[in-house]
């Protein structure tokens, strides 16, 4: 009687790319930028080294792949979180947005520490920089669902100086300053005016 051969693993080159990735991203919320090597993220993968270096020949290879993932997951995200909240007033942007901030700055933290430093890394990696763009110009996407777009630019802007404020300093933003932030961009000042608004009874526009 034949006796059956074990069956033999199929090499999956995707799925061990998507491994190395991952364990890329967990290398570096555990030791930052600076404690990104081929042989820490082999051993966070369960890999030989060689199959790092094979797939990702240096460094900013890693660092790369590991921002691209965080970028279409944030995209994910965005896309479920608009997807379930179809109309919102300013307020209740404000109240929302400022929930998410402060999630950030909590429970997901480390996360969102490891998502800077893949952020911050394209200012010395040019090659980085396209994939670090995604980052604002997805936020800008949502929000442009619940406000014009330089409204939304405005928003985008401030959310990611808050949260790094919040990340790297001593004192975190209450909930009280964030929403005062965001309210005074979603909610125009009324006491505040335009030039056109300053112009004399009378005058006229020039016409372009």
């Amino acid at each position: 009687m034949a006796t059956e051969r074990p069956a033999i693993r199929r090499r999956d080159p995707q799925r061990r790319i998507a491994e190395i990735s991952a364990a890329t991203e967990k290398v570096i919320a555990a030791r930052g930028i600076e404690g990104l090597t081929h042989r820490a993220v082999a051993e966070e993968a369960g890999v030989p080294l060689g199959a790092t270096t094979y797939h990702f020949a240096t460094k900013d290879d890693l660092i790369s792949a590991a921002l691209q993932r965080a970028v279409d997951a944030y995209a994910a995200y965005l896309e479920d979180w608009v997807a379930q909240r179809p109309g919102l007033t300013a307020e209740q942007l404000t109240v929302l947005l400022t929930d998410v901030l402060l999630s950030c700055l909590g429970p997901q933290r480390e996360q969102q520490v490891m998502e800077f430093e893949l952020y911050l890394a394209a200012l010395r990696r040019p090659a980085l920089r396209p994939i670090a763009d995604q980052y604002i110009e997805l936020t800008v996407q949502a929000l442009a669902h619940y406000a014009d777009p330089v409204t939304a630019t405005a928003v985008a802007a401030a959310m990611n100086g808050l949260t790094l404020r919040g990340l790297a300093g001593t004192h975190p933003p209450a909930r009280a300053d964030i929403e005062a932030v965001l309210r005074r961009i979603l909610t125009p000042n009324p006491t505040l005016t335009t030039p056109d608004d300053r112009k004399e009874p009378g005058q006229q526009r020039i016409a372009s």
